[in-house]
């Protein structure tokens, strides 16, 4: 479509100078308010436009997708995750589907180290003894968490972000270990110092900190359900920055309240902002709002690569970041 200005419909605000650039180049129709479109009003973009931006807040099933006219023929995700799209469905009806892959991947694997200090070190519940004036001075054996030098680390999902969590951690002087869909290649795990597990269970079991990086597809759905938590070590620790339906939420509520799992550090959940109520007065959980991206830098560059897939499309190209439904 070379001599064709493409009409594109963004679901969320974006950053201003990403809205100005798509304005320069396309005929864009853009969110006046941050909220999420409505069902009826994502299948109204789908019939009207050439390409959707979408977030994740956008669920593109293939009942939605059905509606979507002739004319639309890119859905360029503002994301790396692609789970609330049906990409096969998109597929079959001639959409390609795009996303922006390693933008997080440095930002998530920094929250991913931050939520391990704060739970396995308590931090949370120093702050709340300072925030509420009850620090009476240093006592030898108060706050005593566990350093994490020298214990095992079990990454699930050994992509871009598992990998960069893999290189700070051993920083941090952690033993490297993890479980993917496929076996790195040998001198990408020398470089990381990493061991592999075949076996989720064997892995899981003799783990102290467990790392769920990898997306949400219907193979990792529950993977880690209540049979593997239960092979868990009592003192292990679960990290999850990545997608909440990877965890049985409740299952793992059980396990905390039991003292079968020592603690959990959480930037995703099941249920989006539906978390589990038996989960939030748990002390030794750490909650976060999915904030495991939010850097100033993250969005603009984001949107820099949503730009580049529409544009590189635009002139009669495969986009660069283009999802292909047998890589999911």
């Amino acid at each position: 479509m070379p001599n064709k200005r493409l009409s594109v419909v963004v679901t969320r605000r974006l950053p201003d100078v990403v809205e100005t650039r798509l304005k320069e180049l396309f005929d864009v129709t853009l969110r006046e308010d941050d909220t999420p479109m409505t069902r009826d009003e994502l299948a109204s973009a789908l019939r009207q436009a050439d390409v959707l931006v979408p977030t994740l807040t956008d669920d593109l099933d293939a009942s939605l997708l059905a509606q979507a006219s002739d004319r639309m023929k890119l859905i360029a995700n503002y994301g790396a995750g692609v789970d609330h799209i049906d990409v096969h469905s998109a597929r079959q009806r001639g959409i390609l589907v795009s996303n922006t892959p390693g933008v997080v991947t440095d930002d998530t694997a920094d929250m991913t180290i931050a939520l391990m200090l704060a739970v396995t070190r308590h931090l949370p519940q120093g702050l709340t003894e300072m925030q509420n004036d009850r620090w009476r001075g240093w006592s030898p054996m108060a706050h005593l968490g566990t350093r994490i030098g020298g214990k095992r680390l079990g990454i699930l999902g050994m992509g871009r972000i598992g990998q960069a969590v893999a290189r700070r951690a051993r920083a941090f002087g952690m033993q490297i270990h993890y479980h993917n869909r496929q076996r790195l290649r040998p001198e990408a795990e020398e470089a990381l110092e990493a061991s592999y597990w075949e076996s989720l269970d064997q892995m899981i079991a003799r783990m102290d900190v467990i790392s769920v990086n990898c997306p949400h597809t219907p193979s990792t759905f529950h993977l880690l359900n209540a049979r593997r938590l239960k092979l868990l070590k009592p003192s292990a620790v679960i990290i999850n920055t990545s997608r909440g339906e990877v965890i049985d939420e409740n299952a793992l509520t059980r396990g905390l309240r039991a003292g079968e799992i020592a603690g959990a550090g959480l930037d995703v959940y099941e249920r989006g902002h539906d978390i589990n109520p038996r989960l939030r007065d748990l002390p030794n959980v750490v909650r976060l709002p999915h904030m495991g991206s939010a850097t100033r830098e993250r969005p603009i560059e984001m949107g820099e690569k949503v730009i580049l897939n529409i544009k590189t499309f635009a002139d009669g190209h495969r986009p660069p970041d283009q999802v292909i439904p047998s890589m999911l």
